[in-house]
C-alpha cells in the first residue's frame, strides 16, 4: 500500500514539473504557451486525484502513521484555489498599472496597443500559476517522503 501512495504523489510531481518547466521557460522568453495551460490542468487534476484517493483510503481505514502527509497530499488543493484568485487579480494588477479601468477599456486602445496589455497579462498569469505548480511540485516530493506507515 505505501508503494502505491508513494508511486502517487511522485507521479503528482512529475505532472506538475512539466508545466514548470515549460511556464519557466515561456514566461522567460516571453512567449505564450497552449501547451503550458494543458499541463497545468493535467497537473492539477493529479493533485485532486491523489486527494481523492488519500481520502478513499482514510475512509477505508488506513491511515498514515505520519500526519504531516495528509497536510502535504491535501495542500496542493488549496495553493491551486489561491493561485488562480491570485491571476485572476493579476490581470487586475495589468490594467491598472495602465490606468484602465476594465477588460472593456482595452478594446478602445490602438490595436498594437491591446496586444501588448494581453501579452503582459498572460505573461503575469502564466508567472503565477508557474509558481503555484512550483509549490505543488515540492509538496508532492514532500509527501512521498512521509507517505509511510499505510
Amino acid at each position: 500500500m505505501t508503494g502505491a501512495v508513494v508511486a502517487g504523489t511522485l507521479a503528482v510531481a512529475v505532472l506538475n514539473t512539466l508545466p514548470a518547466l515549460l511556464g519557466a521557460f515561456r514566461w522567460f522568453r516571453g512567449e505564450a504557451s497552449h501547451g503550458f495551460w494543458i499541463l497545468l490542468r493535467v497537473g492539477q487534476g493529479s493533485a485532486l486525484a491523489l486527494a481523492l484517493a488519500v481520502g478513499s483510503l482514510a475512509a477505508a481505514g488506513h491511515y498514515s502513521s505520519e500526519h504531516l502527509f495528509y497536510l502535504y497530499a491535501l495542500l496542493p488543493l488549496a495553493v491551486a484555489f489561491v493561485a488562480e484568485q491570485l491571476r485572476i487579480a493579476s490581470a487586475q494588477t495589468i490594467l491598472d498599472h495602465r490606468d484602465l479601468p476594465d477588460a472593456q477599456a482595452v478594446g478602445a486602445l490602438p490595436e498594437g496597443e491591446q496586444r501588448l496589455v494581453v501579452a503582459a497579462i498572460l505573461a503575469r498569469e502564466m508567472g503565477v500559476m508557474t509558481l503555484s505548480a512550483l509549490v505543488v511540485v515540492f509538496l508532492a516530493l514532500r509527501a512521498a517522503s512521509t507517505a509511510h506507515g499505510f
